[in-house]
């Protein structure tokens, strides 16, 4: 009989994660080349994004293609998508993951502000999801995974993030509304919503870190490689029956 566990495997297949340079997306790189993929990155520094596929190579011994984008300029993901089509022929995941998230009151807030943040967190998902649609559609299969937030079902405290809540409640959706149109076609497309992770954005040394642990059920804030096994499931031939879901991995802070 064969192994269930043949189907989470991605040899052979290329996944491209934004935001890939550190982070979430640094444990996604690392995690889709364990399971077989080759991988292309991108970053806003580009750094970031050739230090990450070194750790590919050195640690898999798998592809990396490391390429700077701003995911809110279309021009960028335009060149991003014409980069995979010239180096990699196919895309069989997407990782729409880049994002920001910074603090002000909702009275404060500029417009400049406002569009920067909807602009990398929901425009940036939608230009790179699209244009991974677009190759995927082709293919007639692929899976894309958008990354949201616990953000786009609660609303966060004590920070002050209306611009980070309303931009990932708007990603949770973009990925139902996809899936829909996408799904009949062979494109799966689902969400991961992550709680608090021991990120750059999210750690011990935040002025919030305690008033967070108080809120949450396990009393600690999660690790980026406690994501790493829905990524691989939903990149992965194991989540084929899986479309439009919005995953949560927050420790179960917002159950309660």
């Amino acid at each position: 009989m064969e192994s269930f566990m043949n189907g989470f495997s991605l040899e052979g297949k290329i996944a491209m994660v934004s935001g890939g340079g550190g982070g979430i997306g640094s444990t996604a790189c690392l995690a889709f080349a364990e399971a077989g993929a080759d991988i292309v990155i991108t970053d806003l520094t580009i750094e970031q994004a050739e230090a990450t596929a070194e750790k590919v190579w050195s640690s898999y011994g798998k592809k990396a293609l490391a390429i700077k984008c701003d995911v809110s300029k279309p021009a960028d993901v335009d060149r991003l998508g014409e980069e995979i089509r010239k180096n990699c022929k196919r895309l069989d995941v997407a990782f729409n993951n880049a994002g920001i998230a910074f603090e002000a009151n909702a009275e404060d807030v500029t417009l400049e502000q406002w569009n920067r943040c909807i602009g990398i967190n929901l425009t940036g998902v939608f230009l790179t999801a699209q244009m991974a649609g677009r190759i995927m559609l082709e293919q007639k299969s692929g899976s894309i995974i958008n990354t949201a937030s616990m953000s786009g079902h609660v609303v966060n405290v004590p920070q002050k993030h209306c611009m980070y809540n309303a931009s990932k409640a708007g990603v949770i959706q973009l990925t139902k509304s996809l899936a829909v149109e996408w799904g009949p076609r062979g494109v799966r497309v689902n969400s991961i919503s992550p709680g608090y992770i021991n990120t750059v954005l999210s750690n011990s040394s935040n002025p919030w870190y305690n008033e967070w642990l108080q809120n949450s059920v396990m009393k600690r804030i999660g690790e980026t490689s406690e994501l790493a096994g829905v990524l691989i499931y939903l990149a992965s031939d194991a989540s084929s029956f899986t479309n439009g879901a919005d995953i949560v991995i927050d420790g179960g802070y917002t159950i309660r």
